[in-house]
């Protein structure tokens, strides 16, 4: 028998007497992230105009409005752990450096010799003691300075102005870094109010690369964003997870330019008849928690709380600090969207993180990172980061529920341009949608701005 697990009857009087001591001290029980309903913004009824996710016009305006204007997810603070360590990250036709400096602070510059244009580096990972193009050797150093142009003499005109690759804005959080190809963004903290009090008691920082995945879609990226805004397609797309969670009584909550959605996993959805046995996917949410199933003599429908409480109780023997935590985040899934182009599957042992990257050129495609990272316990040694692998759609699988929206999301996009299809028909359950697409009209024809008909 499972060590954790004494007989099934037992441990549930232990971990309700435990639960009362945290009910008691609500310091304890995890007061950081907010689980209360936040007002519904009202955003009105109309369609979303089908034209902006294939139009040139309107990809134009996201660049010159959007991608150029607001902070942008660049990579992870781990995989710039010692000086010269940097990140090249790509975001549209723009390619920059995120470089950890020799005082421990952080860089970010233009991925472009000043030169000739070529590029520093390709996209991915490394260390350096300084970035020398491959061109014609022109060599920067790790603060962007340009300290070496062979045959200086030549070049009558000079070097370039400032003899310097132009300093980006960036900062790093939650363990992850940003940057901003605007130097007059606004401060970080402004915007990405309120969700630092929402992620940091997951502690990101403790959890390690499991998956590092790039994907080329043939979709636009905001068809993308849409289809993790929602849980009304698991009965479409997804008719398994109606077993693993309840896609009807999801909390949506919308937070200025950010949103979210609670969702009950280890719960059946209402859509279907509760199982006499155990489904095969909450069998493994409690073995993941150190249950034994085998033991459980409980109701299906008390096994979402029974988990919370069971990992309540047996956390801190696993190495697992959930301190911060709430119960219902010991189980269920708090999904965040980032604007404009991050989504979060947040969980107690685990983040999935998904950034929804435009093509440079064509606005029905779009490249899906898949970046997954798993709670490391104390004690336990922290493993090697995984490798990062790309690939196109249908190349390889990226599991069941990810292949099931990736083979779906092409048809939506060749859908949207047909002329019978004016623009999405919205409902409750896409609330967030809506937000989102209220706050990408408020980036591109300002906070009340007047849009046109036909984008």
């Amino acid at each position: 028998m499972n060590k954790h697990v004494m007989g099934w009857d037992q441990t549930r009087m232990d971990v309700k007497r435990v639960q009362e001591v945290w009910r008691d001290d609500p310091e304890k029980a995890g007061n950081g992230t907010p689980v209360e309903k936040a007002p519904d913004p009202e955003l009105g009824t109309e369609l979303i105009p089908a034209e902006r996710y294939y139009s040139e016009e309107f990809m134009k305006l996201e660049w010159d409005r959007i991608w150029t204007k607001t902070w942008l997810l660049g990579g992870r603070a781990d995989d710039l752990k010692e000086p010269g360590d940097y990140i090249c990250t790509d975001i549209g036709k723009e390619s920059v450096l995120l470089v950890r400096q020799n005082d421990g602070s952080l860089r970010c510059f233009p991925n472009v010799c000043l030169h000739r244009g070529n590029r520093l580096r390709p996209e991915g990972i490394g260390n350096v003691e300084r970035f020398q193009c491959m061109y014609h050797h022109w060599t920067y150093g790790l603060d962007g300075n340009l300290d070496h142009i062979p045959d200086m003499c030549t070049f009558h005109q000079g070097g370039p102005p400032g003899m310097t690759l132009p300093s980006l804005p960036c900062v790093e959080w939650a363990s992850f870094v940003w940057f901003s190809l605007n130097p007059d963004v606004e401060p970080f903290d402004d915007f990405i109010d309120p969700l630092k009090q929402h992620i940091e008691p997951y502690h990101p920082e403790r959890m390690a690369w499991k998956r590092d995945i790039t994907v080329e879609w043939d979709c636009n990226w905001k068809t993308s964003v849409d289809a993790f805004n929602e849980t009304y397609h698991v009965q479409g797309i997804h008719p398994q997870l109606k077993w693993y969670l309840d896609d009807v009584n999801v909390q949506i909550d919308c937070y200025g330019k950010h949103n979210r959605y609670l969702i009950p996993f280890a719960a059946i959805s209402p859509r279907v008849a509760m199982p006499s046995q155990i489904p095969p996917a909450i069998y493994e949410i409690m073995v993941n928690a150190g249950m034994d199933p085998a033991e459980y003599t409980g109701r299906v429908g008390d096994i979402r709380r029974d988990v919370q409480l069971f990992k309540r109780q047996n956390g801190p023997e696993q190495g697992k600090d959930y301190s911060e935590l709430h119960d219902e985040q010991l189980t269920d899934d708090y999904h965040y969207t980032i604007f404009p182009n991050v989504s979060l599957n947040v969980h107690a042992d685990d983040i999935m993180m998904f950034r929804q990257r435009p093509h440079a050129t064509d606005p029905n495609k779009m490249y899906y990172d898949i970046w997954m990272f798993e709670l490391v316990p104390d004690g336990e040694e922290w493993p090697e980061r995984v490798r990062h692998k790309r690939f196109k759609h249908g190349d390889k699988t990226i599991g069941q529920v990810l292949d099931q929206d990736a083979f779906n999301l092409p048809f939506v996009q060749q859908g949207m341009q047909s002329d019978y299809f004016p623009g999405l028909w919205i409902g409750d359950q896409e609330l967030r949608i809506r937000h989102f697409h209220k706050v990408i009209d408020d980036f591109i024809y300002g906070p009340g701005g007047k849009k046109p008909d036909d984008i």
